[in-house]
């Protein structure tokens, strides 16, 4: 039997949803201040909706768009939760950019370069999940709005292409 989708999930129900083994939420839990399950006698953990939704849109910047976890950690401080929900949910980048950060900051943030090392290009050619990308709300210099508009119809593009090959490899 299915639950609601207002029903809270166990951590291995979350995981599942997720497709993630339940450590990982986990790890997520101590370096994401904002994912705060409630926990009953025992310790046993229960993702409300909203917690499943912060997850995805988390999964999804690590896994999909390849940012490093200081680097989503610079998302929710700058951009909000219900930015990261509104990832999590599938909402276009345009509608999201729009809404009021309402995250609180990191404690442990601290803001470093967000390159990829040498070492780790040196093992295999970068990969679409291994490059990174820019910031939602990129503001460089010299650039109108115009020029930022095109670009960001190159990147959805380019973004399109890479789940295209990903789903040419796998079948």
């Amino acid at each position: 039997m299915d639950k609601s989708p207002d029903a809270f999930r166990t951590i291995s129900e979350a995981a599942d949803e997720l497709d993630l083994p339940q450590h990982v939420l986990r790890f997520w839990e101590t370096r994401f201040s904002t994912i705060k399950p409630l926990k009953r006698g025992g310790g046993r953990r229960y993702y409300r909706p909203e917690d499943v939704l912060l997850l995805k849109g988390i999964r999804h910047l690590l896994y999909d768009q390849g940012f490093t976890i200081k680097g989503v950690q610079r998302i929710l401080k700058d951009q909000g939760i219900r930015y990261v929900i509104g990832i999590g949910e599938g909402r276009p980048v345009e509608a999201l950019e729009r809404q009021p950060a309402d995250a609180e900051p990191e404690e442990d943030f601290a803001p470093e370069a967000e390159a990829i090392p040498d070492e780790d290009m040196t093992e295999a050619p970068p990969t679409p999940a291994r490059l990174r990308l820019p910031s939602f709300k990129p503001k460089p210099a010299g650039l109108t709005s115009a020029d930022r508009d095109k670009l960001s119809d190159v990147l959805r593009e380019l973004l399109d292409c890479k789940r295209l090959l990903e789903r040419a490899r796998e079948g």
